[in-house]
């Protein structure tokens, strides 16, 4: 078992249905073409699912999908884009300098499931994809 796979047959969901916005967000990336995914675990800070085009030559990743993991019990979701590879045109990101990998970027955070929330994610998701290709 991967470790991802790891990680979500060991994590139960709550009443903010967190899990289950993490496992629909990660569904839509898996099934975005040319796309590889690393998963970076950091127990008791966060476990991050970072997709690649793999057209992307400058940059590592076009997306950082952050399951914070301060508290385990009440777990939370960071989408984070750069900056220049999406829009945010209901304005509910958060602009954060250097704050991608030292570049400006966008994060979202979510801490209950809401499903306009989820489809509006999956919008910068494909955005940030179809504009990674170099």
């Amino acid at each position: 078992m991967t470790e991802l796979a790891q990680f979500l047959a060991d994590w139960k969901d709550n009443d903010t249905r967190i899990k289950q916005a993490f496992e629909e967000l990660l569904t839509h990336v898996k099934a975005l073409d040319k796309t590889e995914l690393a998963f970076v675990a950091r127990p008791s800070v966060s476990y991050s699912v970072r997709p690649r085009h793999r057209d992307q030559k400058s940059r590592s990743l076009f997306a950082m999908v952050d399951v914070i993991d301060d508290n385990p019990k009440e777990r939370w979701l960071s989408i984070c884009f750069y900056g220049d590879m999406i829009t945010d045109p209901d304005e509910t990101g958060d602009l954060i300098p250097g704050g991608l990998l030292g570049e400006d970027g966008y994060c979202f955070d979510l801490d209950v499931y809401d499903v306009d929330e989820i489809a509006y994610l999956k919008q910068r998701l494909t955005q940030a994809h179809d504009n990674a290709p170099e």
